[in-house]
């Protein structure tokens, strides 16, 4: 079931990001998909895990906050660039994760990455190295704000 779940995500996504509606060019997404599909199909035969889609509440809980936080760090980082150059403070540090569940670590680190002006560089088993723009970015995370919501949302318990 989830096989046709992924097909049918797979496919409109195609759709949204190319944007032509030609026989030629659904055939090669067409071909794209089967062949993701197929990937998925074997790598869950490896795994014993199926990849699920999230069709719960989590996604709708957790799409607008990284939303929210994507524009407030654009800001952020707007004003890091168009201010005077003193300004920026590169850093790179490694940011504990060790709260965050093992199946969501990496929803954790690539949410870093999308927030404007940081990036995960490195992610182990318990940290992920995080370099920002300005060390404001990444004493904000070390906070924790971001491991909370990601853990309360994508919680093993949930």
């Amino acid at each position: 079931m989830h096989i046709a779940k992924w097909a049918v995500v797979l496919s409109i996504f195609w759709l949204l990001l190319s944007g032509f509606i030609e026989p030629l060019l659904l055939s090669f997404g067409a071909i794209s998909v089967v062949i993701v599909l197929f990937i998925l199909k074997r790598m869950d035969k490896v795994e014993n895990e199926p990849g699920q889609i999230g069709t719960s509440i989590r996604l709708i809980r957790y799409t607008p906050w990284l939303i929210g936080q994507i524009f407030s760090s654009a800001i952020h980082v707007t004003k890091l660039i168009w201010g005077s150059p003193d300004k920026v403070s590169p850093a790179i540090e490694k940011i504990n994760a060790k709260d965050v569940p093992a199946s969501s670590r990496v929803l954790y680190a690539n949410s870093i990455t999308l927030t404007p002006g940081t990036l995960s560089v490195d992610l182990d088993e318990s940290e992920v190295t995080v370099h920002a723009l300005h060390k404001s970015s990444i004493e904000e995370l070390q906070k924790g704000q971001m491991e909370k919501k990601i853990t309360g949302i994508w919680g093993e318990n949930k």
